[in-house]
């Protein structure tokens, strides 16, 4: 009798075991480009979701979660295409973290997600583009739009008796939509733009556009680039010049690299960041550190709440097929139901599984609305001493 018992037990576990499966999901970042001091801790904070949600053995039937990264070049909107393509067709992802910036996430929604019908959450592409494209319904996001951050620049900046700056952008949908929905917001507030002058990414010299800013003039230099790239670069020409030494930042801006470069020379530079000083973050940090990176660096927190988001999803749905899932991302992202924050994912998905209801709340003070989107929290800092301090969260 006992073999018997045995044996049906050991049945019983092959037959458990055959129904568990893998469940792809892809991490599209630019792992190379002008972000990619920032997108290891990005991906490394989704995989930390991927790896919770492994551990508490409460997914689906059992199933288990496996990253699979690609690069989106944050640029390149041919070799982000490729990526995706190759992800979801050959790799068969259920669903994709990312991407980042917004140029390529645009391509990738439009000519990967959609004709394959894959749900996209990107945690940091904000241009508000993005907000009326065609999605059919897959395409979220846990970093806010730029027409938020433009009037939270715009706030801050007339906050500090600033009425005129000189602007410059990075030449594409995110530098673009970003100039365009911060002037808006600063000149109805009553400041003066003097010019608003585009730059190109990879040059080794700006000092032709800094010379054009310099002379229409203004009391601060806003950058809207990237940190690991033009920006940097826009920055480098107007120090070495003297054109300006008080700047600007906006999200794409953030990132360790510009304290190595310029340590001091930024004493006089504020910024903005999506960030929030909630429960929800603090634990997200201790969680990080002890997965060895920097919860504090750009939209990890968005890349965390973006992966979970995806799984929770599913398990509302109990299906890993975009087309369903979908139609459950904002039931989990929102009220009503029991509060959700990092590393509780177990308990989410255990909650879910019961049939009750979950708010995620996570890392960022998760809440979508409209055809989902993030309404966002930011994280305003400065400079002291070379040192990034937080100012206060808008």
């Amino acid at each position: 009798m006992k073999k018997l018992l045995l044996a049906t037990a050991a049945c019983a576990l092959a037959a458990t075991g055959a129904t568990a499966k893998d469940v792809k999901i892809g991490v599209i970042l630019g792992f190379t480009g002008p972000l990619e001091s920032i997108t290891p801790a990005m991906g490394d904070a989704a995989e930390m979701a991927m790896k919770e949600v492994n551990a508490s053995g409460n997914f689906m039937d059992g199933d288990t979660i496996v990253a699979d990264r690609g690069d989106s070049t944050c640029i390149d909107a041919t070799a982000a295409t490729a990526t995706a393509e190759r992800l979801v067709t050959s790799d068969k992802v259920k669903g994709i973290m990312g991407a980042d910036c917004s140029g390529v996430t645009g391509a990738i929604l439009q000519n990967v997600a959609r004709p394959n019908g894959v749900v996209m959450i990107s945690p940091s592409a904000t241009s508000p583009g993005l907000t009326t494209a065609p999605d059919d319904g897959l395409f979220f996001r846990t970093a806010p739009s730029d027409a938020r951050q433009g009037q939270v620049m715009a706030d801050v900046i007339m906050g500090k008796g600033i009425k005129s700056v000189a602007l410059t952008y990075t030449n594409n949908d995110y530098g673009k939509g970003l100039a365009d929905s911060f002037q808006k917001a600063y000149e109805k507030a009553g400041g003066k733009v003097t010019i608003s002058v585009p730059h190109e990414d990879g040059k080794a010299d700006y000092s032709a556009e800094v010379g054009s800013l310099a002379s229409a003039g203004g009391d601060m230099l806003v950058v809207a680039g990237y940190v690991d790239q033009g920006g940097k670069g826009i920055i480098q020409a107007a120090l070495d010049t003297g054109a300006f030494d008080s700047f600007y930042l906006p999200d794409g801006m953030y990132g360790d690299v510009l304290m190595k470069t310029f340590g001091k020379d930024l004493d006089n530079t504020i910024g903005d960041v999506p960030g929030t000083d909630s429960q929800g973050a603090k634990d997200f940090i201790d969680l990080a550190k002890k997965a060895g990176f920097d919860g504090t660096s750009s939209f990890t927190a968005e890349s965390y709440d973006a992966a979970a988001l995806i799984m929770l999803a599913m398990q509302a749905a109990h299906s890993t097929d975009s087309k369903v899932y979908k139609d459950k991302v904002m039931d989990v992202a929102n009220a009503p139901g029991e509060k959700i924050y990092p590393g509780q994912l177990g308990k989410a998905l255990k909650l879910i599984s019961e049939g009750k209801d979950i708010d995620y709340v996570g890392a960022s003070a998760v809440e979508l609305i409209g055809p989902g989107e993030a309404r966002g929290n930011y994280k305003i800092y400065g400079f002291k001493d070379g040192k990034r301090v937080t100012l206060e969260y808008k």
